[in-house]
């Protein structure tokens, strides 16, 4: 089992250790390979992601990624910058299907900024589809304004595109999760998030979401404007189980999502394609304000580890082995700076890690 190591920017190298510390210590055949990305890529060759890196992603079982960007980069042309990496990898590998689970521990409830009824029992999985919508829609562009009223001024301008294949790929992907979730408990419903009393791309995105339901009918299908999303996530954000939408809207609401965990630094992601290769990462970025001070929480990206071993490495045991040792963590009560709360004990990144480790047992 081939693991790319691709560490990244600001915290990411300090959190990336903390989880193949992790890996490492489950004892199975893994071989690992790191390589630069993003802006360190770009330090180093010029590019956020060199083609030596690609081919890496390309080659592996499973991708492990921290975090690309850095204030510095802001001035560098759009095609330099390092979350054009990210992109990259995405759109190459076509790892069009997000998965951003949002689960509160019960050790963290009253660290949400939520109260405790309205977040004890979350358990959400939001999937985002990954290769289209206005990220990556043509043409795209800016140019000088021209009518005369602002001389100089320029416009800018990019186009929100999806088409009917696109759709249906990922439509399946979140019937098919709602499925499983409800073998397992879980209330088997997918809501569509969508802006189609506006934009001409997500009425397309209803109808065809509309028509892959029929195929599920154990099922339950609603659809939602985003921005009664966005209210009903922080209103009652336990009405949801699987929630299915476009990549601007999808980047947004996980993140919403996140706070109600108690902290996005808990927020695994994975990001798979159709032959279940995948990029494994915390859904939290470089965050530069906090980098080498050892005090980013490492948790998000261990839990990405174990969505890694359990949908691209078949190990489904070693992913439980490391989702029970952070829980047991968190019931010795151990925290890092954003999930502190009075009564607990603040740890930092490396402390978080080696208290995983020792809980595996």
């Amino acid at each position: 089992m081939k693991i790319a190591i691709l560490p990244g920017d600001g915290i990411g190298t300090e959190i990336v250790a903390e989880a193949v510390k992790v890996l490492k210590a489950l004892d199975l055949s893994l071989e690992t390979e790191t390589a630069l990305v993003g802006g360190a890529a770009y330090d180093a060759y010029g590019h956020p992601l060199p083609a030596a890196t690609l081919k890496l992603a390309q080659d592996a079982d499973a991708i492990l990624f921290g975090a690309v960007g850095d204030w510095k980069y802001d001035t560098l042309d759009r095609p330099l910058r390092p979350e054009q990496a990210i992109l990259g990898l995405r759109k190459n590998l076509g790892l069009f299907a997000n998965f951003r689970p949002a689960i509160c521990y019960p050790q963290l409830v009253d660290a949400s900024s939520l109260k405790r009824e309205r977040v004890s029992g979350l358990d959400i999985l939001i999937i985002r589809e990954l290769t289209g919508d206005i990220y990556f829609g043509q043409p795209r562009g800016r140019r000088i304004a021209t009518d005369g009223h602002f001389p100089g001024a320029e416009e800018a301008f990019d186009t929100m595109r999806y088409s009917r294949p696109e759709i249906e790929r990922i439509a399946h992907v979140a019937f098919q999760a709602a499925r499983k979730r409800k073998a397992s408990g879980g209330a088997g419903r997918v809501t569509s998030v969508d802006k189609a009393n506006v934009l001409e791309t997500f009425q397309l995105w209803k109808d065809v979401v509309t028509e892959i339901g029929l195929q599920y009918p154990d099922v339950a299908l609603d659809h939602m404007y985003v921005d009664n999303a966005a209210m009903q996530l922080v209103r009652a954000p336990k009405k949801f189980d699987v929630v299915v939408t476009g990549n601007m809207f999808g980047d947004i609401l996980s993140d919403a999502a996140a706070m109600l965990t108690g902290s996005i630094g808990m927020l695994p992601s994975a990001s798979l394609n159709d032959k279940g290769q995948g990029l494994y990462e915390p859904s939290h970025g470089s965050a530069p304000d906090i980098a080498g001070k050892g005090v980013a929480n490492p948790l998000a990206t261990i839990l990405s580890a174990a969505m890694m071993l359990r949908f691209s490495l078949n190990q489904p045991e070693a992913a439980a082995r490391i989702e029970q040792a952070v829980d047991k963590v968190l019931s010795q009560g151990l925290r890092t700076p954003d999930i502190y709360s009075e009564g607990t004990t603040r740890v930092g990144t490396v402390e978080m890690g080696d208290a995983v480790l020792k809980a595996l047992g």
